[in-house]
């Protein structure tokens, strides 16, 4: 079975280093999104600033610190243990704060990972 890891990274700063862990671990490929969390929206004021319906653009111009998202479908559980140890190796225990979030889903169906067919 196939899962989908998401993990939000606390400092942008550490990144580079979490993506090099994930691609030593075997993963293939990464998608990293820009983000930012409610409760730093609020601490910084943003939501003063923010129309009704922000869209993505509207959060992105502002002057807030911002998270990464990062997300890859791995192949095994194995590759989830493998990218859980590695990135608390890189940010620190996950249960700590300001560290990030990590969360893993089954996935029941996935196309377009590059695999062969009938693999």
């Amino acid at each position: 079975m196939s899962f989908l890891v998401v993990l939000v990274v606390d400092d942008v700063d550490d990144c580079p280093a979490v993506l090099k862990a994930w691609e030593d671990a075997g993963v293939k490929g990464v998608t990293i999104l820009p983000s930012s969390g409610l409760g730093r929206a609020r601490r910084i004021g943003l939501m003063d600033n923010l129309p009704l319906m922000p869209s993505l653009q509207d959060i992105d111009r502002s002057e807030e610190i911002k998270h990464r998202t990062l997300f890859s479908v791995v192949e095994d559980q194995q590759t989830v243990d493998e990218l859980i140890a590695a990135t608390q190796q890189v940010i620190g225990n996950l249960d700590e704060p300001h560290t990030g979030f990590l969360f893993v889903v089954p996935v029941l169906q996935a196309f377009g990972l590059g695999r062969q067919r009938g693999t």
